[in-house]
């Protein structure tokens, strides 16, 4: 069989993708553009892919392809009717990257609460060893201890965040964005409720036409002026426009962010205004790509593989 990795690079060049030449000829390209997908999986019978669209525009000339392996959880880029038609059989991988986007999601919290930025350049900018006092506390924090940590999203990441967050001695409450949640160790609530009640409010929901621009400016609004808002699941959960003035209005104390509307960065994405990282942080959609999180992604995938050869569904997302 004919393999194609469409965006090596995507894993990182530092984990080892071999163990897909047990399967066949493999050709690798470091990244491929939604321009190039057609003529570079013509002659494959699988794809291996991340974020390249996978539709009847990208795919109508490519005859022999039978699976579709994503290196992904979210499937938004593949049209898994046409998929269905052509007989093709989609795979995702779930649950590799829980721990990794979980501790994120706390990292981005703690150094947000307790102005961690702040702190670290008082130390190198020399005014620490300047003072006559041996401590520095200028910028006020609080324990996370008996504040309320709201959850949008309660799938297995918002249930690892849940079990975290409980360690530190928040409230845990939860919005189930679908309505369809079945976990019953934390109060679930509606969105309004967790937004006026949250001290801080993380996000851990896929991107669907209920939640794409759910933080709004009448979100934020709703939200304590002492807040902070993580967001590790799908940049346009979150409307950036509302974002930053929110922010600049001090409508919510502060934000961290693993993902944006647009990736990479757009440079006029108005929240690179705000150079102040005790009120915004954002990373480059790195939470989930731990180098565990990640090997794991590429066994996980070889694994969808040889179930595709062995005549069995798994992990198939449009059967």
């Amino acid at each position: 069989m004919n393999l194609v990795i469409l965006e090596r690079d995507s894993v990182g060049t530092d984990i080892d993708v071999s163990c897909f030449e047990q399967f066949g000829v493999v050709t690798s390209y470091a990244n491929t553009t939604a321009e190039q997908v057609a003529q570079r999986v013509k002659e494959s019978d699988i794809i291996i892919s991340n974020k390249a669209p996978m539709n009847e525009h990208t795919l109508a000339d490519a005859p022999n392809i039978k699976l579709i392996c994503l290196l992904a959880t979210g499937y938004d880029c593949v049209d898994l009717s046409y998929c269905k038609s052509r007989g093709i059989k989609v795979t995702n991988v779930i649950n590799y990257c829980t721990c990794a986007v979980a501790q994120h999601t706390i990292l981005l919290a703690l150094m947000l609460s307790e102005k961690i930025a702040f702190y670290d350049n008082y130390v190198k900018s020399g005014a620490y060893s300047a003072q006559d006092r041996f401590s520095n506390f200028d910028r006020a924090f609080h324990d996370l201890d008996n504040k309320t940590w709201g959850i949008i999203g309660m799938g297995t990441i918002g249930q690892k965040v849940a079990k975290l967050a409980s360690a530190f001695g928040c409230k845990v409450i939860f919005y189930s964005t679908s309505g369809k949640s079945t976990c019953t160790e934390y109060p679930k609530v509606d969105l309004n409720t967790l937004l006026h009640t949250s001290d801080i409010v993380s996000l851990h929901c896929p991107l669907t036409d209920r939640t794409n621009n759910l933080i709004d400016k009448n979100a934020f609004s709703k939200m304590k002026p002492t807040a902070v808002l993580i967001n590790v699941a799908r940049g346009p959960v979150v409307n950036t426009q509302a974002l930053y003035e929110a922010l600049l209005t001090e409508k919510i104390m502060a934000a961290g962010l693993d993902v944006l509307d647009k990736e990479p960065m757009d440079p006029f994405n108005p929240l690179r205004q705000i150079q102040d990282s005790t009120k915004l942080i954002i990373t480059p959609h790195m939470s989930w790509a731990s180098v565990e999180s990640r090997t794991r992604l590429i066994l996980e995938v070889a694994k969808n593989i040889q179930a595709f050869i062995d005549g069995i569904d798994r992990n198939v997302i449009n059967s």
